[in-house]
């Protein structure tokens, strides 16, 4: 005779186990996905521009007035209060009078777009981008802007876009992650890997960081054990996971398990070549990217960048890049409050030409028409300096992010702050639009790219969001 489970057992194993498997299931139903093949490439809703998205995200808010808003206001109230706010207190305290752009503008491109000479190679590739004059962002802090950024929401917990791509589409590449995250060579970001979490979507979805500097760890066999004996011990495993297929076949979180270890393992072959190689692209290559600089922080976020594109070139789908680490004061990061001209100086030599590399390589390869390039960042600085430094303070009022690639008019602008760079005035970008474009040049609905989760249809854009049909080609 079967014995009754103990209710205390019940409660804390069974049911609880079975009803996450339960929710699972059903959120892998939903979506059609194999969980025994959850990188499987899955249809959009509609023909996609994009197949690849690669997203530039400058940690620590750089300043948009500085680099790409450009206001000849700003330059010729130099000196003077912003009007209609004398005594403005913004994140840190008081802020002093307007303060002109610390770097001239000039006319870059056949599009006559006026880019600063802090990002001169940036700007030179004008007529490939289109620049976004009027994010807003609701958190002025560094942590939850950053989520809401690549999250849709200031809290923790919330399935990164990557994630979202990732679980949508899944991935054209069986031998290596569908979505990437490539820290600076100076380090993680504040949210660090809530950036590239997957939330309350399955594991499988989540972002796998590494970078030309930071190898997956323990994706090397150890040196104590021989090839034979690895061998041995994965087709004992691969022996048991077929007894429990036979017993567990049902059970979506065991499946979702035996096919992660399964790209671990095509992982080992894959990403040496992609990621351990990179010496071995041209000179001419490195050259472009500034990864032959004598600066080594340079180089190093030039050599991400060259992974960025060799990723993509190889069908992964989602890659974050980020520029900029964690730390206060802006030593090596964007947060510029105290001496925004000596450490912009230091930072803008790091993105610059990079980045700039990146757009040449990816058109000449012909990859730009297929990869959707993001330039963001979590908010804008200050039209003026803060009380008593040399430094700009957070505006989440109005900032410029830009796109550029499979689907966008370049040498476009969209939206505009203020004429002193202080709040977006017309056509108003909120993160959720921004997020809800991009899945739309991805051939996928915003509103119907959903996951139920704690009795609500979440989706990236919560209950907001309006694709920027404008600067669509």
């Amino acid at each position: 005779m079967t014995q009754p489970l103990p209710r205390r057992q019940f409660l804390h194993g069974s049911a609880a186990a079975g009803l996450s498997q339960i929710a699972l299931g059903s959120m892998l139903a939903k979506e059609k996905i194999d969980p025994t093949n959850p990188y499987a490439p899955r249809r959009s809703h509609f023909e996609p521009k994009a197949k690849n998205v690669i997203v530039v995200f400058c940690s620590g808010a750089i300043s948009h007035v500085d680099t790409f808003d450009y206001k000849p206001e700003l330059i010729r109230q130099h000196g003077n209060p912003l009007p209609g706010n004398e005594k403005l207190v913004s994140f840190q305290g008081p802020n002093g009078n307007l303060t002109k752009p610390l770097w001239d503008f000039k006319p870059r491109g056949e599009c006559g777009k006026m880019v600063s000479n802090l990002v001169p190679h940036i700007g030179d590739m004008a007529d490939d981008i289109c620049f976004l004059h009027s994010l807003t962002n609701k958190s002025n802090t560094h942590g939850p802007a950053e989520n809401v950024m690549n999250t849709g929401f200031a809290f923790d917990g919330f399935p990164s876009m990557g994630s979202w791509v990732n679980f949508g589409l899944g991935s054209e590449n069986q031998d290596l992650p569908s979505f990437v995250a490539i820290e600076d060579p100076r380090g993680m970001p504040q949210s660090g890997p809530n950036n590239w979490a997957s939330g309350f979507l399955p594991a499988a979805f989540q972002g796998t960081p590494f970078s030309s500097t930071k190898p997956i760890r323990y994706l090397d066999r150890p040196k104590e054990i021989s090839g034979e004996t690895d061998q041995a011990a994965r087709d004992a495993l691969r022996f048991l996971d077929s007894k429990s297929r036979d017993k567990f076949g049902g059970d979506p979180n065991l499946q979702a398990r035996l096919a992660s270890y399964e790209l671990a393992a095509k992982m080992q072959l894959s990403v040496p070549e992609v990621a351990g190689n990179l010496d071995a692209e041209p000179a001419h290559i490195q050259k472009l990217y500034g990864a032959d600089s004598s600066n080594q922080q340079k180089a190093g976020f030039a050599r991400n960048c060259i992974l960025a594109r060799r990723l993509v070139e190889r069908g992964v789908r989602f890659v974050q890049l980020f520029n900029g680490a964690y730390a206060s004061g802006g030593r090596i990061n964007w947060d510029g409050h105290s001496k925004l001209k000596e450490q912009y100086d230091v930072h803008g030599e790091i993105l610059d030409q990079p980045v700039a590399g990146l757009l040449k390589d990816l058109k000449q390869r012909g990859l730009l028409d297929s990869t959707l390039v993001v330039f963001a960042t979590e908010f804008g600085r200050m039209p003026m300096f803060q009380a008593g430094t040399y430094g700009r303070d957070h505006n989440p009022n109005g900032f410029t992010c830009w796109l550029s690639g499979a689907g966008v008019k370049g040498g476009t602008s969209y939206g505009a702050t203020d004429e002193f760079g202080f709040k977006a005035e017309e056509n108003v970008i909120s993160p959720h639009d921004f997020h809800a474009t991009i899945l739309h040049l991805l051939g996928m609905d915003h509103e119907e790219l959903t996951v139920y989760h704690n009795g609500i249809e979440r989706r990236l854009t919560d209950v907001h969001g309006k694709v920027i049909r404008k600067i669509l080609s």
